[in-house]
C-alpha cells in the first residue's frame, strides 16, 4: 500500500535546505545607476519540495552567492496574497522581485507598472503583451523539453503505446502534449499517447490510480507532469516492465528500475544572467528557457539501448540548431 506520509517525508529529505525566510546579508552589490539591489522570492509552495520550488530557491542562492545580494523569501503563498506580498517586500526596502510560478504573472505585471523604481521577474509560458520596462520574463517553454520526451518514449516503447500523467488541463500541458505528438510524428514511429490528468499536481493517489489503468492498457512508457504526484507514479511502475519519465529534478531514488531520466530545469543560470543584466542596466527583458539555457534531459539516459540514447541527444542538438521547429500550440486536445 502507498505510504503517502513516509514517501513525501523521503522526498523533503532528499535536499538539504535552510529554513527561513531570509539569509544573512550578503555584500551590497549596486546597479550601473547606482542602487543596492536586494532580492525578494515568492514561492508557491515550500523549498524543501525537491522539486519546482527547490530549484527557485537554488537560482536564489546562486544569486546571493556569486552577486552578493541580499536575498529573502516567502513559501506557500497563494495567489491571493502574493501582492500583499510583494507590496511588504518593497516597504522593507527589497528591489528585485522574483515570482516563481506562472499563476503570479498578472499580479507581478500590475505591481511592476505601480513601482517603476523596482525590478521585476516573473515566469510564463509565452511572451507577454505591453510587458512594463521594469519587468523580466522567464518564459519556461515546456513544450520544447515534451518534444525531446515524445521523442524519446517513442523510440522507447516496446508496446506502442506511451502516456502522459499531468495535474491541470493548463495551457502549458496542451503545449506539452502537442509537443509530444509532433516529435512521434517526426520520429516515424506508429506510437499512441495517452493523456490524462489527475486534477492536482501533488495527489499521488490519483496518480498511481491512473498510470495503473494505463498499465492495464499496455502502456510501456509514462511521462509525467506532475510535482508530489509523481510519487504515485513511481508506486504504480514498481515490479513491471514500465518506465517512466519525470519532471524538474531527479527523481531515480523512487524507482531505480523503472526510471528512465528526468526533464531537468535550472533557474540559477537565467537568474544569475537577468541580475547581471540588471547590474549593468538594463531593467527589463525577454529569456526563453531551452536546451541550451536551463533545460536539458538528465544524464545518462536509464534502462534505453545506445541508438535510443544516441537519438535523443541528436534531437535536442537539432531543437538547438534550428534544424527542429517545436511548434508552441496551447489549444486543448479533445
Amino acid at each position: 500500500m502507498f505510504k503517502r506520509l513516509s514517501v513525501i517525508t523521503t522526498l523533503v529529505l532528499v535536499v538539504s535546505l535552510v529554513a527561513g525566510c531570509a539569509t544573512p546579508a550578503a555584500p551590497a552589490a549596486p546597479t550601473a545607476a547606482g542602487k543596492v539591489l536586494k532580492l525578494a522570492a515568492i514561492f508557491p509552495g515550500t523549498i524543501t519540495d525537491a522539486d519546482y520550488n527547490t530549484l527557485g530557491y537554488n537560482g536564489i542562492k546562486a544569486v546571493e552567492k556569486s552577486q552578493g545580494i541580499k536575498i529573502a523569501y516567502s513559501e506557500n503563498v497563494a495567489v491571493p496574497d502574493v501582492e500583499r506580498v510583494m507590496r511588504e517586500y518593497i516597504n522593507d526596502g527589497y528591489n528585485i522581485i522574483f515570482t516563481h510560478g506562472s499563476q503570479f504573472i498578472s499580479q507581478t505585471q500590475t505591481m511592476a507598472t505601480q513601482f517603476k523604481d523596482a525590478y521585476f521577474i516573473a515566469e510564463t509560458d509565452g511572451p507577454v503583451d505591453n510587458a512594463p520596462a521594469n519587468l523580466w520574463i522567464i518564459d519556461r517553454n515546456f513544450h520544447l523539453g515534451f518534444y525531446a520526451v515524445g521523442a524519446l518514449a517513442a523510440r522507447q516503447t516496446q508496446t506502442k503505446k506511451i502516456g502522459y500523467i499531468g495535474g491541470l488541463t493548463l495551457p502549458f500541458a496542451w503545449s506539452e502534449l502537442h509537443a509530444m505528438n509532433q516529435a512521434i510524428k517526426d520520429s516515424g514511429q506508429n506510437v499512441k499517447l495517452t493523456q490524462v490528468f489527475t486534477g492536482n499536481f501533488n495527489d499521488p493517489a490519483k496518480a498511481r490510480e491512473l498510470a495503473e489503468a494505463m498499465i492495464a492498457d499496455g502502456v510501456d512508457v509514462i511521462a509525467g507532469s506532475l510535482n508530489l504526484g509523481m510519487l504515485g507514479i513511481f508506486e504504480a511502475v514498481k515490479g513491471k516492465k514500465v518506465t517512466v519519465i519525470a519532471k524538474y529534478t531527479d527523481k531515480s531514488s523512487f524507482a531505480p528500475d523503472n526510471y528512465i531520466t528526468s526533464l531537468i530545469y535550472d533557474f540559477e543560470k537565467p537568474l544569475n544572467e537577468i541580475v547581471s543584466g540588471i547590474k549593468s542596466g538594463k531593467s527589463g527583458g525577454y529569456y526563453p528557457l531551452g536546451f541550451d539555457t536551463g533545460v536539458k534531459l538528465q544524464s545518462p539516459l536509464k534502462l534505453v539501448t545506445p541508438e535510443v540514447a544516441k537519438a535523443t541527444e541528436q534531437v535536442m542538438a537539432d531543437v538547438v540548431s534550428g534544424k527542429i521547429k517545436v511548434v508552441k500550440n496551447t489549444e486543448a486536445i479533445k
